[in-house]
C-alpha cells in the first residue's frame, strides 16, 4: 500500500505516457484495491472540510447540493444505474480516454492536469450555484478533483477499463454507504 501511494505521489509530480510493464492480473488488481483505498480515504478528508464549510455556514449542503434531489426523485436502483454504470463509462470516455492522445512530454504533462482539474470542476453542477459555492468550489469539488488525478494515473498505467472500473467501485462504495445511511 505505502509503495503504491509513494508511486502514485512521484506520478503525479510528473506525469508521463508510460503503461505500466508488469501484466499480472494479481499485481493490477492489488494496485487498483491500494487505489481504491486511497481514493476513499482522500475523499474522507476532503468531505470533512465540506463538513466544516456546511458547519461555517458558508454553503448548506443540505438546499445547495442537488445530490439530495435526485436521491429523493428517482428510485435507488436508477441513481445507482446513474453513478455507477453510466457516469464511469460517460466520464472516464470524455475525460481519461483522450490522455493518450498526448504523445509528447509537456502536452501530456499539461492535458493529465488540464482532464483531471475538469473532472473535479464539472462536478460543481452538483450544487446550486451561488457566489459562495463558487468562491468555495475548489473545496467543494476536491474529492472529485482528486479522483481524477488517481484515475488518470491507472488509466494511463493499465488502460481506459481499469479506471472506468475504479470509477465505478469508487461511485458505488459513497452510494452504497449513502443508501444504508437512508436504512439507519
Amino acid at each position: 500500500m505505502q509503495e503504491t501511494f509513494y508511486e502514485l505521489i512521484n506520478y503525479l509530480k510528473n506525469p508521463i505516457l508510460e503503461k505500466d510493464a508488469n501484466q499480472d492480473t494479481l499485481y493490477r488488481f492489488q494496485k487498483f484495491l491500494h487505489l481504491l483505498i486511497i481514493s476513499i480515504v482522500t475523499a474522507m478528508v476532503s468531505l470533512a472540510l465540506i463538513g466544516l464549510v456546511d458547519k461555517l455556514e458558508l454553503v448548506n449542503l443540505a438546499e445547495d447540493h442537488k445530490a439530495e434531489e435526485l436521491f429523493k426523485s428517482l428510485p435507488k436502483i436508477v441513481v445507482f444505474f446513474l453513478a455507477v454504470i453510466l457516469a464511469p463509462l460517460l466520464e472516464e470516455t470524455f475525460f481519461r480516454a483522450p490522455l493518450t492522445a498526448f504523445k509528447k512530454g509537456k502536452q501530456f504533462k499539461i492535458a493529465f492536469y488540464v482532464f483531471a482539474v475538469l473532472f473535479g470542476f464539472v462536478h460543481i453542477s452538483n450544487y446550486q450555484i451561488s457566489t459562495n459555492v463558487l468562491l468555495l468550489s475548489p473545496i467543494l469539488v476536491l474529492p472529485q478533483t482528486l479522483l481524477g488525478f488517481y484515475l488518470g494515473f491507472i488509466r494511463v498505467r493499465f488502460g481506459l477499463l481499469w479506471a472506468m472500473a475504479l470509477h465505478a467501485v469508487y461511485n458505488g462504495v459513497f452510494i452504497g454507504a449513502s443508501f444504508l445511511g437512508d436504512l439507519m
